[in-house]
Formats: C-alpha cells, sequence, structure tokens
C-alpha cells in the first residue's frame, strides 16, 4: 500500500489533523478509516465509492483511469498493539523527517506516543534476531490490533501545532522569523530597490560603471549596519522577550527607571562593558538610598541598626493604622449618632432639653483641642497668626482666605469699616471683628476715625445697657435720657 501526503478536508485546521488523513476528492468525505478508490495515474487523487460509482471526473482525472482499492489495515504483523497502517505509517515517518526523529514521526503516526514509537522500532525492528529485517513469522489469534482503552483519542486530544515555516507570528517578537534569522521589516528595509535593476554590460560606458560602483558601495554600507545592528540583537540576547521583562519586574521601580535612563549607552559599549558599568551605577545608587537613610535615622535620633529596623517597620505601618484609626472613628461616630438619635425618639422633651444643655455647656467650655501647627496653611503664618487663629478656633486656611478678602477690599476703595468687614468675611461676626482689630494693630489697615477701637467698645456697652432696659424699667424715657450719650455714641459709629 502506497500512503502518499492526505488532502484535508474544507474548515480542518492543520492542528486538528491527526496522522494522515484522506478524504474524497469530489464531496471530500472523510475515507481514512474506510475503502477508497486511488488513482494511479493522477497522483494524490482519491474518490469514495459513491462518486467511482457515478464516474466522476475531476481535472485531469479521466474515469478509464486505472485505480487501485486500498482498504485500512488493521490487523497486527509483528505487535498485537501495532496495527499494519501503523507499522507502515512509522517507515513512512522515519523516511519523511529523518531517523531518530521521533516526535515528527509520531505525529505522522497520529496514535502513538514519541516514546512508544522508539520502543517500538528499537525492540521490532533493531532487535530482532533477522536484522536488519523484523521476524516476519508471527501468527496472531486477534483480527484488529488491540488499542488500549487510555489510548484511544489520546492523538486527537493535542492542540499543539507544529511550525512547519518560518512566519512572523512563529515567534514572541513580532516580526521575527526564528528559521531565517531575519526579520520581516529590516534595517534599511528599501536598500535592495535601487540595485534590483542595475546590470552591467560590456558597452556601457566607464562613467556609468563608476556610478554603479559607488551605488553598490553605499549598499554594502547598508548591509554591513543591517548586520551590525542584527548582531547587537543577538548578542545582548533582545530575543528573549519573555525572560527580560520578567527579571526586569524583580528589580526595584529605582533600579528600572535608571537602567531605562542608561540603555542608550549600549551601542556604544561591549556586552561585558555595559553590564559592568550598569552595575556599577546600581550600586552607587543603593549606597546613596542607604547613606540617605543612615542620615534620617540620625536626625531622628536612631544610634543603632536594630533601632532603625525598627523604625523602618513603624513607619511601614503608619498608614494602615492611620487608616484603621480614622474607621474607627468613623463607626463610632455612626454609633454615637444612632444612639443620641434613638434617644431622642424615647424622650424627645428631655432629649430637646439635654441637647441644648450640651450644646450651652459646650460653647462655655470648648474641649474640643484644635491642632493649628498641622493643618493645611499653618507654615504661611507668622506666629502670632497662629496663636491668633488658635485663640478664634479657625482653621489657617480660613483665616487666610479672610485675610485676603478683607484686604483685596482694602486695597480697591483705600478705607475698611468693620461692618463692612463683617458683611464680607463667611464666618461669625465676633470673630471677624477679632480679625480687624488684629489687622488694624497689625498696621495692614489704617482706621480712617479716631479712637474706633474704644468706640466701638462703647457701642457694645450701650447696646447691652439697652438690651437690659425693659427688664429694669417699665418705660424706654428714662433709658433715653440716661443713655444720650451712648446714643450718640451709636449713631457716630453707624
Amino acid at each position: 500500500m502506497s500512503h502518499k501526503g492526505g488532502k484535508r478536508g474544507q474548515g480542518q485546521a492543520p492542528g486538528d489533523e491527526v496522522g494522515q488523513k484522506f478524504h474524497c476528492d469530489n464531496c471530500q468525505a472523510n475515507v481514512t478509516d474506510g475503502v477508497r478508490i486511488s488513482c494511479n495515474e493522477c497522483p494524490e487523487f482519491d474518490l469514495c465509492t459513491t462518486c467511482f460509482s457515478r464516474g466522476i471526473e475531476l481535472g485531469s482525472h479521466k474515469n478509464d483511469h486505472s485505480y487501485r482499492v486500498v482498504t485500512r489495515h488493521r490487523f497486527p504483523i509483528f505487535t498485537e498493539d501495532w496495527s499494519a497502517d501503523e507499522e507502515l505509517l512509522l517507515i513512512d515517518g522515519l523516511r519523511q523527517f529523518g531517523m531518530g526523529n521521533w516526535k515528527d514521526a509520531a505525529e505522522h503516526v497520529g496514535t502513538k506516543t514519541k516514546e512508544e514509537c522508539e520502543q517500538h522500532y528499537l525492540s521490532v525492528y533493531v532487535g530482532a534476531d533477522s536484522w536488519p529485517l523484523p521476524d516476519m513469522n508471527r501468527q496472531f489469534d486477534v483480527k484488529f490490533a488491540r488499542l488500549p482503552d487510555d489510548k484511544k483519542g489520546r492523538a486527537s486530544t493535542s492542540n499543539k501545532t507544529k511550525l512547519l515555516s518560518s512566519q512572523p507570528s512563529n515567534h514572541e517578537i513580532v516580526g521575527y522569523m526564528p528559521g531565517r534569522l531575519e526579520f520581516e521589516t529590516e534595517y534599511e528595509n528599501e536598500a535592495e530597490q535601487v540595485i534590483k535593476d542595475m546590470c552591467f554590460n560590456d558597452d556601457d560606458p566607464p562613467e556609468e560603471i563608476e556610478l554603479r560602483k559607488i551605488v553598490l558601495k553605499i549598499y554594502n554600507n547598508k548591509l554591513d549596519r543591517r548586520l551590525y545592528r542584527k548582531g547587537f540583537i543577538f548578542e545582548r540576547g533582545l530575543l528573549e522577550y519573555r525572560k527580560n521583562q520578567a527579571i526586569e519586574k524583580k528589580r526595584p521601580k529605582e533600579e528600572r527607571d535608571l537602567l531605562n535612563k542608561i540603555k542608550v549607552f549600549s551601542r556604544m559599549q561591549t556586552g561585558e562593558d555595559f553590564e559592568e558599568f550598569s552595575t556599577g551605577l546600581l550600586n552607587e545608587q543603593a549606597l546613596r538610598q542607604r547613606i540617605a537613610q543612615l542620615q534620617e535615622w540620625r536626625r531622628n535620633g536612631i544610634m543603632t541598626l536594630e533601632d532603625g529596623a525598627h523604625y523602618e517597620v513603624e513607619r511601614a505601618q503608619r498608614p494602615s493604622r492611620r487608616a484603621t484609626t480614622q474607621r474607627d472613628s468613623a463607626h463610632l461616630l455612626e454609633r454615637l449618632q444612632k444612639i443620641a438619635a434613638s434617644s431622642a425618639i424615647r424622650d424627645p422633651v428631655s432629649g430637646s432639653t439635654s441637647a441644648l444643655a450640651a450644646q450651652k455647656q459646650q460653647s462655655r467650655h470648648p474641649n474640643n483641642f484644635l491642632d493649628v501647627e498641622s493643618a493645611d496653611g499653618a507654615e504661611l503664618l507668622s506666629k502670632s497668626e497662629r496663636e491668633l487663629c488658635l485663640q478664634l478656633r479657625i482653621f489657617p486656611q480660613t483665616y487666610l482666605t479672610t485675610k485676603e478678602t478683607l484686604l483685596s477690599e482694602y486695597a480697591r476703595i483705600g478705607h475698611l469699616r468693620r461692618r463692612r468687614a463683617c458683611d464680607l468675611a463667611k464666618i461669625d461676626a465676633n470673630k471677624t471683628k477679632e480679625l480687624y482689630d488684629f489687622f488694624v494693630a497689625s498696621g495692614w489697615i489704617k482706621s480712617n476715625f479716631r479712637n474706633e477701637v474704644d468706640l466701638a467698645t462703647a457701642t457694645t456697652g450701650a447696646s447691652d445697657s439697652i438690651n437690659r432696659t425693659p427688664a429694669m424699667f417699665p418705660s424706654a424715657h428714662p433709658v433715653a435720657t440716661t443713655n444720650s450719650n451712648s446714643s450718640q455714641l451709636v449713631k457716630k459709629e453707624y
């Protein structure tokens, strides 16, 4: 039986083909496991029995060509687990792919592994007493070769595709063809376009011949540069992209940044020199980082390596602890709010009374500490300004905003009154007055009225007297007479 290259059916991928397959050239039916009619005059032309009985003529094949009937030979010849077809495929595979290429031979057989093919060939053919021929007189009681259950369909589950050609898609670097050691797009890829139609004739003038030689010299220089770049890629191992990426990911970010900066010097040095150069720079970077770390330890009062290691551990855990503290504080505040809400629902009168009492107590005795030094914008304030913020319980950012608003208004119109300052500021009026007085005392705002601070104090006293009058006197006339001076002060101020 002569086995030729089988033909795949339509839509069948190369990776799905296991062993040698035969299909009808007319209807594309799979005739590998059945009877097929093979033409003796047309190479690699097979028909199924149905198409052969209809007298199909296809291309150069005619129905009067000589033919032979081919069936599957499943009976064993030398061992019970190898059929005659498998024996023929093994010999045919070794002839095509070379003796010892058991992997390709096993793929050609399709139903055996490379270990089974090697062991079978060595025991049946090489180790036979009648070597170089196997024992041809063996008899078997079975009609078909035995196929163990664990080997059924084994080859069909393989999804590995053999690379039969050197293509750009057959390598991890796109565009590189490993079989030819070339790239799909080379350096100076259009260099051959200049000389592809060049030819030298006997009757060419010397000037033109000299010009063509110069063009060839330019082309050779381009080829030299192309070979240099390819040699650089091969020598430095740049084609092993995945390996290089794995090594680079293991490096810290500082080392990766440094190596990316010095890659431009690799073309000016050999591989060994560049490796030594990069190693030296990495060691220098590590020493600088270590020196900076020791200096930081010394500034913080750390004198031993054990304390320094403990300091680094604590500093690394500080963000997580801070996040945990903030989360716990948020949960505690939520619980307190729920408790307060439930208490107010159970006893709304007493709850409101207790809430008002707590609010008054808090307003009289503020216990919440305001950390001005660590707040945003504290570094922009002087010592007196920080003390003022702490006294008035306002954040530095709020103070800076109010300061900018008031001073901008003063610079725009040339003067600024306290009432206008209270209208412009977005904070409490009493705090705005304190800020206004501080700006006047600092000389940033010049008041156009004499004794404005004293007048403001007198006005406040007059207002308090007026507010207490209805409770002390039933009539308002004595108040107007008694406080006439205060009323004039109030009128003058406002």
